[in-house]
């Protein structure tokens, strides 16, 4: 038997075909027995069966392999499980006979409250607290329900019974009810069969909801599921599904497959959402929408996670990848895709220009060196866990998105539908893909895009004149300033003057060079940065990566950068360019390649900017500026502080306070970010206005002072001035929690708390995100402390490691509380003490997370010394502070 412990697969002498199951679960003592019998083939000689299973307890007398063609009953001489492998191996005194046969296994379990495997979430119905049965089972998770070949590609059909359920509560699974027998106070109801599909797929709820129902065009049956009472809620969610599944339709050139699609708010759960087959879970504040009540944020929110967990239904689940090394396939595309569906079904929203933020949120974490490749080895099955990360979703979105805009959409499109068709039912690998591009474009896809997903990181393009020519230049971008050796095919798109002429060309090797006049038409004078026409003298911009559809940054030599910081000020360049260049300033700046003072001299720029995605990451990086501030020049902090204000005051007063008839979704989105930094970087009319209108809105809930949109910003005004010793703010907020059973405002709250700038106050909010008043799933939202609570927080992780170990032990929660805390210091000291904590206290769940945390304290660390040590910066921040426009 030991020589299947330790290993990254099961062994492939048997093949599940399907799998019959039936579950008991008992609501009140949270427990649950069971019983599998799965249709196996034997395909090669062999004395076992090895299959998953993990903290059940195997009947092991029910344990026995019938052979289908002589009927034969083989029982087990030895049934072991060993959890740290999480598998179930069976040993027999005989060899098993090659063909078709039949294991059956009974087992229990308990419904645990580890958001994983069959759990219980609790609820209040009428007062009184409840528990309803919840399954989660990606990645590897659904050995802790019963007994299975728990990889992808075993891919099986499945036949569900649920026993003993109180007839007054809804069941539901993958598939449509079958058949419901009530028998006094319980039920039991069996489902039809499942199409082929993969265990992490399977899916049973059991709870009291209230649902809200349509029908597609076609007539798939779509609802969505919630607590009693908010059901109104779920509407619109339910407009997006059924929108939705239309549209991939149509994209995919296949239909949505089952015959129905439920969709449940599930109060505890750790994902965003998670798309089983038929029946998608997710958390309250992804699926749920209340008009009053919820802010734009978060509408837009439950349409792009709708819209990503429907994509899975083609992509993933009808098409799934062979092994988790894969995985970005699933997640990459479905990003990408939800994008596409929220445009076309708001197209007010201008989605594209916000995937700027899953691109950024991608390059930051592949900047580091301890990132790793989209397609990572998967050695065992603890380890899948940690890629659930920004590099499978948002890096694999990105290249998706720059493969797309280098093919063109129809031919991209095209050759989507006919991977699909191909390998509907069963899995694809990343090649499977670039081999259906490839076919419809006539392009080396495989050779471009190797480098993408082969190997971490990406480049950073650097760009000069030099005698009417321009040199492209690749090197491997960290942020930390080191000198990788990657190297990239990149496609390189760049506009002269205007977007009427787009030129682009792929860059093979490490360096390339143009002829300006000849390539694009236009000319650049070196020397003064401008060309000449008969009026005057105008700067000449060129701008390399048009609309940030290519995941790499640019480095422009000086007079390029200041013809593109004019452009900036006279409002030639799109949104997606100004945000581009403001984002890859801000990495190069970081990375010690351009100075501090010429980063705040570019933000200086944008004085005069209104758009939403543009202004959304200025803010970001003035958050991260200030902090770095703080710790290498705090005698310039005030200033800084000061110049920031500046920033954003004309686009604050642009905004104002109420909401104005008609306005778009971006400004909603808008006007909260920009209060909300206001009041962070201490502008005192901001939070003496934000307080007047959340004293308003205590003694009237419904107050039109306080709309949904800007209550954080009035939060995080309140949380400025809450101390020690003025508790009235803190204490206010903390009863608007407790009254409120909207978990958007719970995590709206969580998320302005420890914004508080005393100590003791932080203290006191970390220790409340430990108690049961807050879900397990929402602490993560009460991390992020202000620079003066980060000591205090330390301390404090320190101090309940092992309680935060072991209630949230794996999986990516426990991987938010370590990022959160720790990335935000800037000291080497610091580095060793982390390190050493760790090691005194390990948890392989963080392995990765800690490694990257640790490496982004370094490059705080770096960058902080070389702030220090900039001259003339106090100068340069006096000028920018005190300038008057």
């Amino acid at each position: 038997m030991e020589q299947f412990k330790g290993q990254p697969r099961l062994p492939k002498f048997a093949v599940p075909k399907r799998y019959e199951l039936r579950f008991k679960p008992d609501l009140i003592t949270c427990k649950f027995g069971g019983s599998v019998s799965v249709d196996l083939d034997i395909v090669a000689d062999t004395q076992f069966i090895v299959l998953n299973a993990a903290e059940l307890s195997v009947d092991a007398g029910s344990v026995s392999f019938t052979h289908r063609d002589s009927s034969k009953v083989f029982k087990p001489s030895k049934v072991e499980a060993f959890q740290e492998d999480g598998i179930l191996v069976l040993e027999f005194g005989e060899t098993l006979p090659i063909g078709p046969g039949v294991l059956a296994i009974g087992f229990e379990g308990i419904l645990n409250d580890n958001m994983k495997g069959f759990y219980r979430s609790t609820y209040e119905h009428n007062g009184e607290k409840k528990n309803m049965a919840v399954t989660q089972f990606e990645p590897v998770d659904a050995r802790r329900c019963f007994p299975c070949w728990d990889e992808p590609a075993w891919k099986a059909t499945f036949k569900i019974t649920l026993d003993g359920v109180p007839s007054e509560l809804v069941a539901l699974s993958n598939m449509p009810i079958l058949e419901e027998k009530v028998d006094g106070h319980l039920k039991t109801v069996s489902y039809l069969e499942s199409p082929i599909m993969s265990t992490y797929l399977v899916a049973v709820v059991i709870g009291l909801f209230d649902y809200v129902e349509d029908h597609t065009s076609d007539g798939v049956k779509v609802r969505v599921y919630c607590q009693v009472g908010k059901a109104n809620q779920g509407k619109f969610a339910l407009y997006v599904a059924v929108k939705t599944l239309e549209l991939y339709k149509e994209y995919f050139a296949v239909p949505y497959s089952l015959p129905k699609l439920d969709m449940v708010a599930i109060p505890d759960f750790s994902a965003g959402a998670m798309e089983n087959y038929g029946l998608v879970t997710y958390r309250e504040t992804a699926l749920l929408f209340d008009e009053q009540h919820s802010a734009a944020a978060n509408k837009q929110r439950v349409a792009t996670v709708v819209a990503h967990e429907l994509a899975h239904q083609w992509f993933g689940n009808l098409v799934t990848m062979e092994w988790w090394t894969h995985l970005w396939l699933n997640e990459g595309f479905a990003t990408w895709v939800s994008y596409l569906a929220t445009d076309s079904l708001f197209p007010e929203w201008k989605i594209w220009t916000q995937f700027l933020d899953e691109l950024t949120d991608g390059l930051k974490l592949d900047g580091l060196e301890e990132s790793h490749p989209i397609e990572v080895e998967i050695n065992h099955a603890a380890e899948v866990d940690e890629i659930f990360d920004a590099i499978s979703y948002r890096k694999g979105a990105s290249v998706i998105r720059m493969l797309q805009s280098y093919l063109g959409a129809e031919v991209f499109q095209r050759s989507l539908a006919s991977y699909i068709k191909k390998h509907a039912s069963s899995n694809a690998k990343t090649e499977d893909l670039w081999a259906a591009l490839e076919e419809g474009s006539g392009e080396p896809v495989n050779k471009l895009m190797n480098s993408w997903t082969n190997q971490k990181g990406y480049p950073v393009i650097s760009v000069k004149v030099k005698d009417q020519k321009l040199e492209f230049d690749q090197t491997q971008f960290y942020s930390s300033g080191s000198q990788g050796d990657g190297q990239w095919i990149v496609p390189i798109t760049l506009c002269c003057d205007s977007y009427d002429v787009r030129k682009s060309f792929l860059l093979q090797s490490k360096s390339e060079t143009l002829d300006i006049k000849e390539f694009l038409g236009c000319s650049v004078a070196t020397g003064c940065g401008c060309t000449s026409n008969k009026n005057n003298a105008v700067y000449s911009w060129i701008k390399v990566n048009v609309d940030q559809t290519g995941f790499y940054r640019v480095k422009y030599e000086e007079e390029l950068a200041a013809a593109l910081r004019n452009a900036i000020e006279k409002k030639h360049l799109s949104s997606t360019d100004r945000f581009g260049i403001l984002d890859d300033s801000f990495a190069l700046s970081m990375a010690r390649q351009q100075s501090f003072a010429s980063l705040l001299t570019l933000l200086s720029a944008y004085r005069e900017e209104l758009e939403y995605t543009v202004l959304s990451n200025l803010i970001t990086i003035s958050y991260k500026l200030a902090r770095i501030a703080a710790d290498a020049v705090p005698e310039l902090l005030d200033l800084i502080n000061q110049f920031f204000i500046g920033l954003l005051q004309y686009s604050a007063e642009k905004l104002g306070w109420q909401p104005k008839p008609g306005e778009s979704h971006l400004d909603a989105m808008l006007r909260g970010d920009i209060l909300t930094a206001l009041a962070v970087f201490g502008h005192d009319q901001t939070i003496d206005e934000a307080s007047r209108r959340f004293h308003a809105f205590l003694d009237d809930r419904n107050t039109p002072l306080l709309p949904p949109d800007i209550r954080k910003a009035a939060y995080v005004a309140v949380m400025q001035r809450a101390s020690a010793s003025n508790r009235s703010g803190y204490e206010s907020l903390l009863r608007v929690y407790r009254e409120t059973d909207l978990s958007q405002e719970k995590t709206r709250i969580l998320g302005s708390l420890a914004t508080c700038p005393d100590p003791n106050i932080t203290l006191e909010v970390l220790n409340f995100l430990l108690t049961p008043e807050v879900r397990s799933q929402d602490a993560v939202f009460g991390l992020a402390v202000s620079s003066e609570g980060r000591e205090t927080a330390w301390t404090w992780l320190k101090a309940n490691w092992e309680y935060i170990s072991k209630t949230w032990g794996s999986g990516f929660l426990i991987t938010r509380f370590v990022s959160a805390i720790v990335s935000s210091f800037a000291s080497f000291e610091k580095v060793k003490e982390i390190d050493e904590f760790f090691k005194a206290h390990p948890n392989p769940s963080i392995t990765r997370t800690l490694k990257q945390s640790i490496e982004r304290v370094q490059i705080n660390a770096k960058w902080v010394e070389s702030v220090k040590s900039e001259k003339n910066l106090a100068d340069a921040v006096k000028e920018l502070a005190y300038r008057k426009y």
